[in-house]
């Protein structure tokens, strides 16, 4: 089955279709993936693209990342 990733889909639905995003999302920077209420909260409109943006991490580092973890990535 394809991984799809939609980087402009909220943390709070990727980590529900994918659970296993959240250590991944924590190893690359996103501390805050790894509380559930921060991915209630703050993760219903933060999306990976802004999330980068926010943290100032290299969105193409970030993505490729993501593939590496089999992950397809839509940008």
């Amino acid at each position: 089955m394809e991984k799809t990733v939609d980087l402009d889909k909220t943390l709070y639905d990727l980590t529900a279709q994918y659970p296993e995003l959240i250590d991944i999302l924590f190893d690359l920077g996103f501390m805050g993936v790894k509380s559930p209420v921060m991915r209630e909260s703050h993760g219903r409109q933060m999306t990976i693209r802004a999330g980068c943006g926010h943290l100032g991490l290299d969105l193409g580092e970030v993505a490729a990342a993501l593939r590496a973890k089999g992950f397809t990535v839509k940008e």
